[in-house]
């Protein structure tokens, strides 16, 4: 009887024991979840969470995925000299375009006279090489001093005159289109300088492996202008993340208001970076004409475009308050990636131009996005509510738990 009332019983105790085993399972799961969520530290987790929203990690994903998908398609992409050599020494001049646009948006503002101001610079660099036979350090500064005083002006317009950016370098950039012909004209028979300076030409067409250290040269293939741009990168990135200056014209780009009332000269601080966005345009004109070899009206004309697809690509705001220099870069090297991928594949110039100009609208698409989301997200925050010191802890909270949550 006992033996069979045992044998009766043992199913029917399985079944009430399953319920609290499956309990007792997700119970387990659950504690091993906690203890290695215990085991990760936080700022581990809030820099994987950082890496993951930051734009410019899927810039470089895209750029190498794309790197391979057209060398695969095209093995002549990898040929140094024909190919990858001409395109890094379009990413280097394109980049200090970007960045002349990048610091005009860090107040919220543009400039549309990149073009005029690239060829005005170069226009007088050439001059200062040809006609006053300066050194190549000299006519350089020359060039930069021209395309910056050119800058401040539409700066000095912009502030002081209370004129919209839009209009005064649309307005600019009409003038000099007239100008720089006119000069070229009257300087030279040809409409085009051939500056003849020792070291222009090392500078525009050389490569890393032209220099040489005894029996050590450098990488074969890499042009020497991609140094200057990552020195221009440097110095522009120093700027803005480490000097007074940098801080003040953010805060003027975020909210001018507030940097009215902290005390910064915010027409000053407009004035300077259209300033720096002038000397920065006219860099790279020089750029241009030392890599080509020669020094014409024509340089200039391509600046425009890409100096909004790179800052908005890599993450800079229109809005102001935000740029990233290696975002700026990024976004020019994805842009220059696909132009020179479609001419491989024999996409014409109309394709080139309408898939450039379909980028940069889906960019700008994002830009606005973005903006309205951190625009919700603060006024989120302004409205919740805030915790009041030694409000009482909720019943059977301990008073370590009542401190944590103040």
């Amino acid at each position: 009887m006992n033996a069979a009332g045992a044998a009766g019983g043992s199913p029917a105790g399985a079944t009430k024991d399953a319920p609290s085993a499956a309990h007792g399972v997700a119970r387990a799961e659950h504690e091993v979840g906690e203890r290695i969520d215990r085991g990760v530290d936080p700022s581990t987790r809030a820099r994987f969470g950082r890496l993951v929203s930051d734009n410019r990690v899927g810039l470089v994903l895209l750029i190498v995925v794309l790197a391979v998908v057209i060398g695969s398609a095209r093995p002549m992409f990898w040929n140094a000299n024909f190919v990858l050599g001409p395109m890094l020494t379009t990413v280097a001049i394109y980049t200090v375009v970007g960045l002349a646009q990048m610091t005009v948006l860090s107040v919220g503002q543009m400039n549309l006279a990149v073009g005029g101001m690239a060829a005005t610079g170069a226009m007088a660099s050439a001059i200062a090489f040809d006609r006053l036979g300066v050194s190549l350090p000299v006519g350089i500064l020359v060039g930069i001093l021209v395309g910056a005083a050119i800058g401040a002006l539409c700066g000095v317009l912009v502030a002081k005159a209370g004129v919209n950016s839009f209009v005064v370098t649309l307005a600019m950039s009409f003038a000099l289109l007239g100008l720089v012909p006119a000069v070229y004209a009257w300087v030279s028979t040809g409409a085009a300088i051939s500056a003849d300076v020792e070291g222009l030409d090392l500078l525009g067409r050389g490569r890393t492996s032209d220099l040489c250290l005894g029996d050590v040269c450098g990488p074969a293939g890499i042009p020497l202008l991609v140094i200057l741009a990552i020195v221009v990168m440097a110095v522009v990135g120093f700027l803005f993340a480490r000097t007074r200056f940098g801080r003040e014209v953010l805060l003027t780009g975020s909210n001018q208001r507030a940097a009215l009332l902290s005390a910064v000269p915010v027409d000053r601080r407009v004035i300077s970076v259209h300033a720096l966005s002038g000397g920065l345009a006219a860099l790279a004109g020089i750029m241009l004409g030392a890599s080509t070899g020669s020094f014409t009206p024509a340089i200039g004309q391509e600046f425009m475009l890409q100096s909004f697809l790179g800052p908005i690509l890599g993450g800079t705001l229109l809005v102001g308050g935000y740029v990233s220099v290696l975002g700026t870069f990024l976004g020019i090297t994805l842009t220059v990636l696909i132009r020179q991928g479609l001419m491989l594949f024999g996409v014409g110039i109309e394709g080139l131009n309408i898939l450039l100009g379909s980028v940069l609208l889906l960019a700008l698409c994002t830009d606005r996005i973005r903006t309205v989301m951190s625009q919700r997200s603060r006024l989120r925050a302004s409205l919740a509510p805030v915790p009041v010191a030694g409000a009482a802890a909720p019943e059977g909270a301990s008073p370590s738990t009542a401190g944590a949550e103040r």
